[in-house]
């Protein structure tokens, strides 16, 4: 079974982070990397994020994760594991997330509320892509895009099996 991974990189808000933890665990997502900003579950005195807490419902117990300083040690990390990274962004690169199905292994990177993805992680990419907007609005909230990219990747068939 393919290895599906999720990386956050430099989410500012525990809501959005709880959330996506959340998504993970219903999605299958095997770990979830933690990169610069991101707040952790457990703060750096070993007390549970409360935000994160709450809107994990829990997940942050049963979703591995793991916090890197910076971009390049994340980078590292997944190129060991063998991801492929597939940074969600809007660039000249992206395809339309639905023409993407990883071969094996995959990294989504998701980025910054305000920012996006860093230039770091997408130019180590190894594809990316975006979610096309038909409104007035330029992006969607970071946990919605985790949704719609990780449940895409189960419903092609890329190894997250049912256990409905």
């Amino acid at each position: 079974m393919k290895t599906v991974y999720v990386v956050l990189d430099n989410v500012r808000s525990a809501h959005n982070v709880g959330a996506i933890f959340r998504t993970a665990d219903g999605a299958g997502v095997a770990k979830i990397f933690l990169v610069g900003v991101t707040p952790q579950p457990i703060d750096r005195f070993g007390r549970r994020v409360e935000e994160i807490a709450k809107t994990s419902l829990g997940a942050t117990e049963s979703v591995a994760w793991e916090y890197c300083t910076d971009v390049a040690a994340c980078i590292e990390k997944l190129r060991v594991l063998g991801a492929e990274i597939v940074a969600v962004e809007q660039d000249l690169r992206s395809v339309v997330y639905t023409a993407h199905q990883p071969a094996g292994d995959v990294a989504y990177i998701f980025g910054n509320e305000i920012d996006g993805v860093s230039q770091e992680f997408i130019a180590a990419a190894n594809a990316v892509v975006e979610i096309p907007l038909l409104g007035i609005k330029e992006s969607l909230n970071v946990a919605t895009t985790a949704g719609i990219i990780l449940f895409n990747h189960r419903a092609q068939g890329t190894g997250m099996e049912e256990t409905v």
